[in-house]
C-alpha cells in the first residue's frame, strides 16, 4: 500500500501541474514576506524558513521517487521475463511449423500430380496401341 502511495506521489511530483503549484507557492511566499503587512511577515528576506521547507520537501521526494523507480524496475523485470518466455514459445512454434512445412513439401513431392498421371496414362495408351497394331 505504501509503495502504491509513493508511486502516486512520485508521478504527481513529475508533472507540470506540480511545478506550477510549487512556483505559485514560492512566489506567494516571497511576495507575502516582501510586500505583505509588516506585522504578518513570518520569513524575512533570506527566506530561511522557505529554504527549510523546500529542503524538507526534497528530502521526502527523493526517497519516494527512488521507491517508485524500484517498484517500476520490478514490474519491468517481470514483464521482460514474460516477454522472453513468450518469445521462446513463439520460436519453438515457428521451428515446429517449419519442420511441418518441410515434411509436407517432401510428402507432396512424392505425390503424383494430375498432369503427370495424364502424361503417363497417355504414354501407356500409346504403347498399348502400338503393341496392338
Amino acid at each position: 500500500m505504501f509503495g502504491r502511495l509513493s508511486e502516486r506521489i512520485a508521478r504527481f511530483i513529475g508533472t507540470a501541474r506540480f511545478l506550477v503549484y510549487m512556483t505559485v507557492f514560492v512566489a506567494v511566499w516571497v511576495i507575502w514576506n516582501v510586500a505583505g503587512p509588516e506585522h504578518l511577515r513570518f520569513d524575512p528576506y533570506p527566506f530561511i524558513f522557505l529554504t527549510l521547507m523546500l529542503s524538507l520537501q526534497a528530502s521526502y521526494a527523493a526517497p519516494l521517487i527512488l521507491l517508485a523507480q524500484n517498484r517500476q524496475d520490478d514490474r519491468d523485470r517481470i514483464q521482460y521475463e514474460q516477454d522472453r518466455e513468450a518469445a521462446e514459445r513463439n520460436q519453438a512454434e515457428i521451428e515446429y511449423l517449419t519442420r511441418e512445412i518441410a515434411d509436407l513439401r517432401l510428402t507432396l513431392s512424392e505425390v503424383v500430380t494430375r498432369d503427370y498421371l495424364r502424361t503417363e496414362l497417355g504414354r501407356f495408351v500409346d504403347e498399348l496401341r502400338t503393341r496392338r497394331e
